[in-house]
């Protein structure tokens, strides 16, 4: 496995890949990995020949008071782990690398990032942005794997790949859960036993939100309720918000149908975590990502690309 900390680095090795006919396979991520990471590498190796890792923990995404210092890092384990996966580099630059100046330019995508995780932290989807189209521009033409588990974030990088016509195809790969339905994120490392238990509310909010679709609920009012209702039956947990959206515009939804997106974010403790739900409505037919239980579990949507 090639590891490497240099930009030029990266883009000769992606060069050379491609110059010898094979697809490049990018999974953007800031360390601390964890199966859902590792399901995004093994899908990555699936579709693609020369697989990407990138581990950097992007200043530009954190606003003020966020958990930039204290945000888990684990390199030694991160690297056994996508030596593990069969990844062939692993990206790990530092913020000089990244940014040797102070940027003066930013990658801005109207519309999709105001609302939802948007709304509470105004600067984070220009950092997001920002440093992914940077990683496309070294990385090159590849397929970019990200997780859904961040609906809100591949629905703005998807829409900033296609205004800017760069040569990546974005892809989406399902949420990975615990045993017990929790979405596995970097960030649960944050929360004690009483918290870890207090966040299982919230993706049993989401199915019973499923549920009521299934059974013939297509308000979209009524079934954020459910969500919102469910939620606050923990004390421990504090909803952000709960909302139904179209999942690619992310536009509010009155009535279901097409693609749908339900979509959460809660303070459970001094933790912020979010979640979600894909479901597809056509009349009566509904079907729902929900996610895999693990990396071997059968179930679950296969990537897709837009």
């Amino acid at each position: 496995m090639l590891h490497v900390s240099r930009i030029a680095d990266l883009r000769a090795a992606c060069d050379a890949a491609r110059a010898e006919s094979l697809r490049v396979g990018l999974v953007p991520t800031m360390g601390f990995l964890h199966a859902g990471h590792r399901s995004l590498m093994r899908s990555a190796a699936a579709a693609t020949d020369f697989v990407v890792v990138t581990i950097f923990v992007n200043p530009l995404q954190f606003g003020a008071n966020e958990d930039l210092d204290p945000y888990p890092r684990y390199l030694a384990g991160d690297l056994d782990a996508c030596a593990a996966e069969g990844v062939d580099c692993v990206f790990t630059p530092s913020p000089a690398e990244m940014y040797p100046r102070p940027p003066i330019t930013s990658v801005h995508v109207e519309g999709l990032t105001a609302e939802l995780c948007g709304a509470v932290r105004p600067t984070h989807f220009d950092g997001v942005t920002t440093v992914v189209a940077k990683l496309f521009a070294i990385t090159g033409p590849c397929r970019a794997f990200f997780g859904r588990k961040d609906a809100q974030q591949l629905a703005v990088v998807t829409r900033m790949a296609d205004d800017l016509n760069l040569p990546v195809e974005v892809v989406g790969c399902p949420i990975v859960r615990e045993a017990d339905g929790v979405a596995m994120s970097s960030r649960n490392a944050y929360l004690d036993r009483p918290d870890r238990e207090a966040a299982r509310v919230l993706s049993h909010a989401l199915r019973r939100a499923v549920d009521a679709i299934v059974a013939g609920e297509r308000d979209a009012k009524r079934v954020a309720h459910i969500v919102c209702a469910t939620v606050g039956t923990e004390p421990r947990v504090e909803l952000e918000y709960a909302e139904v959206r179209d999942a690619h515009e992310l536009t509010p939804m009155v009535a279901l149908e097409g693609s749908v997106l339900i979509a959460l974010a809660a303070r459970v403790g001094s933790t912020r975590l979010i979640d979600n739900v894909l479901v597809e409505v056509d009349g009566s037919k509904v079907s729902a990502d929900l996610g895999v239980a693990d990396l071997n579990a059968p179930g679950g949507s296969p990537c897709t690309a837009r």
